[in-house]
């Protein structure tokens, strides 16, 4: 037995205590965290298990008058565990809480009592109050996106047709990671395959401890992830490369940016290299990189900015006071092409960006593919770290659609709908279906029930969580699904 015994000598100093771990421990049964191991490390909990684990303590507390903030709390949850969470959220504002909520999710917008729409676009395009009223007047007074969505004037982008699975899939047997019980599982290859589930079911261990793994690892890709357990596959080879897009930041720092990882950046330095004023000073493309010692600010050594450090406060980044953000020494600066500095470029959207370099092949077919995954409003030269998880997600699927790359490809995606307004679904659903139509393979772990049904075929894993969980329920296109 798992239950712990306590002597009766201890009984009357052990139950304050257990009263409380009991407490605990139903506040995370109630946020659908009830499948965790107490063993289990924090750097192994998601970013959604994280702050629900979080909300838990705060629950336990019993606390009263507090503003609480959440960002995107029903990441990683089932609609079945979103119900779960709305009654804990209810519960906490009764207890005379506020809880403010950062959320897409229709089934939380309408469970909130007051809505705030922020627009009407993203990044440089937003930043307005578009609308702010309770549930029964925002939706009769405004004509707003999310207004529209909640009255269901807005409905989800779908394939006109599902496709079938071929003779080419993956097939694994015995799989026995985690919690997985799988004697035999397909993965059809040339689809849109969507791996569905309750938090905890065992979605992640299928996919990104299992299947993941063993093709990085067959493929020579250059994920290390420890393989998972299981007693054979078969197909693989049907597989020339595999893709792990996840949401991380494609890069830390201000030297990161769209223009440089999309790959284009390359291009424009030798674009300017080329151009008559640049060969008359016998300059490199060399000397448009900010990386490069030659042509940047030597003040700030290309970044941009410089960082104020102080003793009892955090460090401040301000605009280099030489080149006032430019990046680049005056000299380099005189360099144009079409009135546009090189530094002019980076403070260019990709839309602004794709009508300067319309003629240059290069590179209007990277911004063509970025303006298509529904970036259009980045900056060139927008810091990496200031991009959100779902923009840096589609970045990295924009990059690789542009790449054209042989062979067949599988990517790979987690809760792709992370952090994305519904519009941005319907540009990602379609994104999916191109890189398939390109003649590669998607697999993608997701709660959402919108971008379900946009798949070709769906695996649902359950019935329950942790060892509740764990097996094949159903396997089929979404209407057999459901």
């Amino acid at each position: 037995s798992n239950l712990v015994k306590i002597p009766e000598r201890y009984a009357v100093q052990a139950e304050p205590l257990v009263e409380q771990i009991a407490i605990r421990a139903r506040a995370m049964v109630q946020l659908g965290l009830g499948y965790l191991a107490l063993a289990r490390s924090a750097d192994q909990l998601s970013a959604g298990e994280l702050q629900r684990v979080r909300l838990a303590t705060q629950l336990a507390s019993r606390l009263s008058g507090v503003l609480y903030v959440l960002d995107e709390p029903t990441v990683g949850l089932h609609p079945a565990d979103t119900e779960l969470l709305l009654a804990v959220l209810g519960s906490m504002q009764e207890a005379g809480n506020t809880v403010v909520v950062v959320e897409h999710e229709r089934s939380v917008i309408r469970a909130a009592n007051y809505i705030v729409e922020m627009g009407p676009g993203a990044g440089d395009t937003g930043g307005k109050l578009l609308a702010a009223a309770a549930l029964a007047d925002f939706e009769k007074r405004f004509d707003t996106p999310t207004a529209r969505y909640l009255r269901g004037g807005i409905t989800m982008w779908k394939p006109t047709s599902r496709r079938a699975p071929t003779d080419r899939m993956i097939e694994l047997r015995g799989v026995r990671t985690h919690n997985l019980k799988i004697p035999h599982v397909t993965l059809p290859l040339g689809l849109v395959v969507a791996v569905s589930g309750v938090s905890g079911a065992g979605k992640s261990s299928l996919v990104y401890n299992t299947l993941l793994p063993e093709l990085a690892a067959r493929t020579g890709g250059t994920l290390k992830l420890r393989s998972g357990e299981f007693d054979s596959i078969e197909g693989a080879e049907g597989v020339d490369r595999v893709i792990w897009v996840d949401d991380r930041p494609i890069g830390r720092t201000a030297r990161s940016t769209p223009a440089t990882f999309a790959g284009m950046w390359t291009a424009i330095r030798e674009l300017f290299a080329s151009l008559p004023e640049a060969r008359i000073r016998g300059y490199s493309a060399s000397r448009f990189s900010f990386n490069v010692r030659e042509g940047r600010c030597a003040h700030c050594e290309g970044l941009g900015e410089v960082r104020l450090e102080f003793a009892l406060l955090p460090d401040f980044s301000v605009p280099c006071p030489v080149c006032h953000g430019a990046r680049f020494d005056r000299a380099t600066l005189d360099v144009r092409f079409r009135g546009h500095s090189i530094a002019d470029v980076l403070e260019l959207s990709i839309e602004e960006a794709l009508e300067l370099f319309s003629s240059i092949p290069t590179v209007a077919q990277v911004l063509q593919t970025m303006l298509r995954v529904g970036l259009g409003y980045l900056r060139l030269g927008q810091p990496a770290q200031t991009l959100s998880g779902g923009e840096a997600q589609r970045l990295k699927l924009a990059a690789e659609l542009a790449r054209n790359a042989r062979g067949h490809t599988m990517y790979v995606l987690d809760e792709p709908t992370t952090g994305l307004h519904f519009g941005d679904k319907q540009v990602l659903a379609r994104l999916l279906h191109d890189l398939v139509d390109a003649g590669h393979s998607v697999i993608f772990i997701e709660h959402d029930p919108e971008l379900l049904a946009c798949a070709d075929w769906i695996i649902d894993i359950g019935p329950g969580a942790g060892a509740a969980g764990g097996r094949i329920i159903a396997a089929g296109s979404p209407e057999d699904i459901a």
